[in-house]
This record gives structure tokens, sequence and C-alpha cells, in this order.
């Protein structure tokens, strides 16, 4: 038999075996002929460090790309909320608080720029000088007197209101009494009428309610009460939340309901708008490149039905995050330090601050190179690229949750925690890619000890349960549980199955438990919200290594007996 000679292809043959060699240099795939079950998990162990670290620079450069959006007919608004308390600490829940006029006079001036008009919510705590204000700024007011469940604050907000009022009629577009009273259940409609009558007859500017407007389809009696109806549509909040690409069809549905509801009657839209940041709802994603979507989009189609509107709001409200989670805070055209976020015309960035995303990928591989070196005892280039690619993973997920952070946190002890929790899921991720690490260059470790994965189940079970019975206006923390998660699959998938360990009693009730509380939050979300999908994933992530290991303990069972 003739004997091949590969010499005869020159470099068409060398050059692939000296790729492959180089491969298995680093990975340790492609020259074994006879490849233990533990040298077939090698590559997608390889495969998945690679994704990991490429999804997570992908990630950051996707937000940082600049989307083309319709440009607004004009940067000018009809109207807007108007709420001074943007500071830390400020909230309008704290009845000692109070706003200078110099501020609100300093808001007005700036406001005045881009907006007609005005609402306010309340009265007292400095607020009750904004008509004065806003008359030497040429603009009008859609004035606010606040009704909740005690009677004795009602008669004061009232008083002050007609006073208010009778003052500077020649300055108020209106008096709106009560700001959805009905959809919070503080008052019964009967006795919100009586309110509306005292101070209807008490001024002589229009006098309407504000609520949610399937509040008025079901108390139509209201409509004799007020001089028009004002409607708020919120597409991101409704039972059913509206993707932002549906949100302004959704409006002009609803505005024509309410008009057919209530013919001859005047209808204004009092609330309408969209978050910059929080958790997404089904399809309604909050983000600056949504809020600027449907901002641009509602303007345009207002300006075509020359419809009254007021759109939420002015500034960022800190204070909302505590009632409405991360989401309730970022509804402002403006931040709490009052910089526009986005521009009525031309292409939005949703992140301008992408490449620290990067530069955070960056510092993970370095400070998993540096840990890695300490008391090692594998050699090869294979370790060292195992750490480079998990640091590199891990900085861009911690980086993701920094942000996260950064909208969500409100004083020093969610910082402190929020931190301390970070901190917890870098060890974790340091530690398992040390024994990766040395997995891949051939070495057989000692697992870590089971209570640090116990622990991570715990947590991700307790999250998981909070999301599933309150999870209306809590985020996902994905980068903080992507650490331990995405480490202990690895490890899982590596540890040597002939000789697997019965994980505890504890894990593997969690194991069976965290699959249904993130199958839960994902029926929740219709399917429809991709970090729901996300958070599956993560679950799924931690406990399949606790499956496979339960199971082929079990499996060894009778061959040891």
């Amino acid at each position: 038999m003739a004997r091949f000679d590969l010499s005869a292809f020159g470099e068409c043959v060398v050059g692939p075996v000296k790729l492959l060699r180089f491969i298995h240099a680093f990975t340790g795939i492609g020259m074994s002929p006879a490849a233990s079950p533990v040298f077939r998990r090698v590559w997608p162990a390889w495969l998945a460090l690679v994704v990991m670290a490429l999804a997570a620079a992908w990630w950051w450069w996707a937000i940082g790309r600049p989307v083309a959006l319709p440009d607004a007919p004009s940067a000018r608004i009809a109207c807007v909320s108007y709420a001074p308390f943007r500071r830390a600490g400020e909230t309008p829940l704290d009845p000692t608080a109070h706003i200078s006029a110099e501020r609100i006079d300093a808001d007005l001036a700036a406001l005045s720029q881009r907006f007609d008009c005005v609402r306010t919510y309340s009265q007292g705590q400095g607020l009750s000088a904004v008509p004065a204000i806003a008359e030497r700024h040429g603009m009008k007011v859609l004035m606010g007197i606040w009704l909740g469940g005690d009677a004795k604050a009602n008669a004061e907000q009232v008083r002050l209101g007609i006073a208010t009022a009778n003052s500077y009629p020649q300055v108020l577009r209106g008096v709106i009494v009560g700001n959805e009273v009905l959809l919070r259940g503080d008052l019964p409609a009967s006795q919100l009428a009586v309110y509306l009558k005292q101070v209807r007859e008490a001024v002589t500017v229009p006098v309407t309610y504000a609520d949610v407007w399937e509040f008025w389809l079901r108390h139509p009696e209201l409509a004799g009460s007020v001089d028009y109806l004002t409607i708020h549509i919120l597409p991101y909040w409704e039972d059913q939340p509206v993707s932002p690409e549906r949100a302004v069809q959704h409006v002009a549905d609803v505005y024509a309901k309410v008009q057919q509801a209530f013919p001859g009657r005047a209808v204004m839209i009092g609330e309408t708008g969209w978050p910059s940041a929080g958790r997404p709802r089904q399809a309604a994603s909050a983000s600056v490149v949504n809020e600027a979507r449907y901002l641009r989009e509602f303007l345009r189609y207002a300006a075509t039905v020359h419809m009254p509107y007021n759109v939420i709001e002015a500034f960022d409200q800190p204070w909302k995050r505590a009632q409405e989670g991360t989401v309730g805070g970022y509804w402002g055209i403006f931040d709490a330090q009052a910089r526009p976020k986005f521009a009525m015309q031309g292409p939005v960035v949703e992140e301008p601050h992408w490449w620290a995303g990067w530069l955070a990928g960056v510092a993970g591989a370095g400070v998993f190179l540096l840990v890695g070196a300490w008391r090692r005892r594998w050699r090869g280039a294979r370790g060292w690229l195992a750490l480079m690619l998990a640091g590199a993973a891990s900085g861009g997920a911690l980086a993701w949750q920094f942000r996260q952070m950064w909208y969500a946190c409100r004083d020093a002890w969610e910082w402190t925690v929020s931190l301390g929790a970070c901190v917890l899921a870098l060890l974790t991720a340091l530690r398992l890619a040390r024994w990766i690490a040395a997995r891949l260059c051939g070495m057989t470790p000692p697992l870590p000890r089971p209570w640090w994965r116990l622990g991570w189940l715990f947590a991700l079970a307790f999250y998981g349960l909070l999301l599933v019975v309150d999870g209306r206006y809590r985020d996902f923390p994905l980068g903080l549980f992507l650490l331990p998660c995405a480490g202990y699959a690895l490890s899982g998938w590596l540890s040597d199955r002939r000789a697997p360990l019965m994980p505890l009693l504890e894990e593997r009730f969690l194991a069976c438990l965290l699959p249904l509380l993130a199958a839960t939050v994902l029926w929740q979300e219709s399917g429809l919200t991709h970090v729901a999908w996300l958070w599956l994933g993560v679950n799924l992530l931690l406990v399949l290594p606790v499956w496979s290991a339960w199971r082929q303990a079990v499996r060894l069972q009778p061959d040891q007996a």
C-alpha cells in the first residue's frame, strides 16, 4: 500500500496542523485521539468563557450606539408636571418640607424656555408661590389641590387653593381638585364630589379632577362636578403594559374612548410620559431611548389633533423611588440636576459612557490574573487565558450591576448592602475562576466548599420569592447573580462525574424551588420581558450542576453497594 505523503500539499496542510497545535497549547482541544469524558467537556467550557466575555463587551458597546428616532415637531411642550422636590432627602411627604421662592423662581425661569405651562399637585410647602412666579416668566399654571384620607389636611389644602386661585385667576388654566384619589382609594366618589362642589363655587376658573382614565369610566357621575375631564394615560403603568412602539396609538385609542363615553365634554390628558430607568413591565421597557421615542411621537400626535395635554414630568423625583421602586424616580425630561436627558431632534444614545463597561472588563481581567497568580500550582497559558476571559466577563457584569445601583440606591444603607453583595459575588467568582483555570490546565483541585453555593442558592431563592409576591417595583439584579451562577455552572460542568458528591439536602430543595419561582416571574411577565428570560437562565445556571451531581450520586449508589 502506498504511503500518503502530506509534504506534497506543502503549506496547505502544515498551516492547519500548526493551528491545531496552537489551539491545543492554549485550550487542550483537538489533539487527543482518545478523549476522556472530562476532555470532551473542555471545549464547551472554553466556548462559554469566550461567549460570556464577548457578550459583556457587546452589551456595553450596543447601549452606546446612537439610535435614530423621529424628530419632535418642536422642542417646546405645552405643559409639564412640576415638583421641586428633587434634591437628596427632599419629599413632599415630609410635612415640614419647604421649598424657597428663590428655588422655584430659578426652576421656572429655566422651564419657561421650553414649556408654556406647569402643573402642580398641592398647596403649601412653598408651592403656593408658583402662580405669582409663573406669571413673571410668562407661564400659565394648572394648580393642584391635594386630597387624601385626612379630612383636616384636605380642608387646609382646599382653603389655601381657593385663596391662591382667587388671587391669581389670570394665571390659572384650571384648578385640579384631587389627583388619583379614586385610584388610591383615599376617598369615595361621593366625598370627592363634595370637595369639587366646594371649590367650584368659590373660584372663577375652571375646576377639574385628575385620575387614570379607567376611573372616569367607572365613575361617570363625577363628570357633572367638573368643568372638564382630566385623564391620565400612562402606557407603561397600564394593567396590560404597552410597548413603546405601540404606546402613542394606545393613547389615541383611549382618548377616543373617553370622548365617546362623555360626548360633548372637553377632555384633557393630565399625565402622560415614559420612564427612563427601572425594571421592564412585560413589553414596556424603561430607557432613555424609549422615553425620547415616546415623547417625540406623542408630541407629533398631539400637534395633529390639537389636544390639551400635560407631560409628566419636568424633573426626576428621587423620593418616588421609595413608593414606586427605581422606575418611579425617572419620569423627568430633565434629571434631578436639571440636565436634559435627550434632545427632541436627532439620534439618542442610551449610555454615553458605554466605554466604562469596557474599562471594567479590562480591570476585571487584571484582577483575576493577579489573584490567580497567588499560590497557583498549575502551569501553562491555558490557565491565564481562562482567568482573563472570566475576569473580563465578570468586570462587565459588575459594571452592569453598578449602573443599575446608580439609579436604584437611595441612601448609604442601600449602597452598603448592594456593594457588600457585589464584593461577595466577586470573591465567589474569583474562587471559582481559580478552580476552573486549574481544571483547564489538567489538574483536579478540590471543589469549593458547598456552603458557598448553598448561600447563593438561598439568596437567589429569597429574591426570587420577593419578585413573585411583591415584584411590581423590584429590579432584576442580573449583573450581581451572573458571577456566582455562571461560575458554579462551569465548575459543575468540568467536575469529575466519576466521583460526584451528593448535594446537601438544602441544596436539593432549593434547586427544585428556584426554577419554579423563576418560571412564575416569567409567567407574570407574560413571557414578553427579555430580562425575565435572562432571570430564568441565571437560575438554571445555578441549579443544573446541583441536579447533575444529585443524579450522578444516586446512579452510583447501587454500584457502590
